[in-house]
């Protein structure tokens, strides 16, 4: 028989709510998160939705140095899953970082990342693209970086 998992804690970041609570009282309430996009202009497309997440303050979570070194998508993995390790009250990392998980489930990490940087080589060429494109862009890069940050 395999080893037994527990899920501990939930960290939660939705069009709904910035956390655990909010988001499962607008769930229950049945309110819906999707808006007109607001990230972009999206005037061109047909689908002019999404559900985004709005409000969030990567500041109450990870220092301001992180932030400008991962796209925001790996700030929404860190984030929640912080929230995750606060709400299993596990305190870590007291010794118990290798006996935790993070699970992503990701087609595409930092398309936003991307597109600013080519944006930049196009503009300026290769010496103004940052060297932290490839890590702030890959999909397991989140998976990574909570590792480190509890494991």
């Amino acid at each position: 028989m395999g080893r037994r998992v527990v899920v501990t804690g939930m960290g939660l970041l939705t069009a709904v709510g910035n956390d655990l609570a909010s988001s499962w009282k607008a769930l229950l309430e049945g309110r819906s998160g999707v808006r007109r996009i607001t990230r972009f202009d999206p005037e061109e497309f047909a689908t002019q939705i999404a559900a985004e997440v709005k409000n969030f303050e990567p500041e109450r979570r990870l220092e301001k140095k992180e932030t400008r070194r991962q796209d925001l998508f790996t700030q929404f993995a860190v984030a929640a899953a912080s929230m995750a390790v606060d709400d299993s009250g596990l305190g870590l990392p007291n010794g118990n970082g290798d006996r935790v998980g993070v699970i992503i489930g990701s087609g595409i990490g930092g398309i936003a990342t991307h597109e600013i940087q080519n944006e930049r080589y196009l503009d300026g060429g290769p010496s103004r693209i940052s060297p932290f494109y490839i890590p702030m862009m890959i999909p397991d890069i989140a998976s990574g970086v909570v590792s480190m940050r509890y494991g």
